[in-house]
């Protein structure tokens, strides 16, 4: 839970949200044998998971030290269901960077159009994201965001506390939980322990219908599309296959001393058992 702050202003946090498949409906879910990309057609898009934490986490700084929080997404132009389901949980502004040169983008060039985004948005205390999305599972966007920004990154925080002109956080490790301090301006990114995500309610819905989503291009953003999409993307998927699974039985037949004498025997010859 936020702590009280003793900063001079009202912090300014930024949240990066991904539209994500509905999990519910992974099973329509296609590839695109020639450009290598999922067809997402067939899926009604939702917040990935972690990003409402990152979402929830923003709402309670918000709510217990003022602020502004603005959500920031790069996806197709219908994300702005998305952005208004933010904005019916609390955040103040919307921006949706969409352009045709986006599509097809690793983390890398997704990482490239956030960052742009959050430079030409203006001064920033914090900038939020999940720990990772639910369908790429990498743990890449948000410190590659904090690298080209080149503010410090906290990341898999399960416990936030603002502390005077900056934070406390304490983030999972393979070996244990850490803790780390930083000063402003930071990314954190979360995990699902950190809080319980609030639903919006019918105040917050009636409000976001009153908010314009700004949307931004890449010439908005001054972007290279050379950077950003397919072009900019050093990770692309060149091939897709199922792997044949298949298993082999053999029966063993004789009297119980006779079936561990012959197991046994297999096993040594396989090199299962010295």
């Amino acid at each position: 839970m936020a702590q009280k702050k003793s900063k001079l202003h009202e912090l300014e946090i930024i949240v990066c949200i991904k539209p994500v498949p509905d999990p519910r409906k992974w099973d329509k879910l296609k590839l695109d044998p020639e450009t290598m990309l999922l067809n997402r057609s067939q899926v009604p898009p939702v917040i990935n998971a972690l990003d409402l934490n990152a979402i929830e986490q923003a709402m309670q700084i918000k709510e217990t030290n003022g602020g502004k929080v603005t959500v920031v997404t790069m996806a197709p132009p219908d994300a702005a269901d998305q952005l208004q389901e933010a904005l019916a949980l609390g955040c103040d502004q919307a921006y949706l960077l969409s352009d045709i040169a986006f599509a097809g983008a690793d983390t890398l060039a997704t990482a490239r159009c956030l960052a742009a985004a959050i430079k030409k948005i203006g001064r920033i205390d914090l900038v939020f994201c999940g720990a990772y999305s639910l369908d790429g599972s990498t743990s890449q966007v948000g410190p590659q965001v904090a690298e080209l920004l080149e503010i410090p990154d906290l990341t898999h925080v399960v416990k936030l506390q603002i502390e005077g002109e900056g934070v406390k956080a304490e983030c999972k490790t393979e070996s244990a939980d850490v803790i780390f301090e930083s000063q402003f301006p930071a990314l954190i990114t979360f995990d699902r322990e950190v809080n319980q995500p609030r639903l919006p309610g019918m105040v917050g819905i009636r409000r976001a219908k009153d908010i314009s989503v700004v949307k931004w291009n890449a010439a908005d953003l001054g972007i290279n599309t050379d950077q950003v999409g397919l072009k900019g993307s050093p990770t692309q998927m060149l091939n897709v296959f199922t792997p044949t699974i298949g298993r082999k039985g053999e029966i063993l037949q004789g009297s119980a001393l006779e079936l561990t004498s012959q197991l046994l025997s297999k096993l040594r010859t396989e090199k299962l058992l010295q």
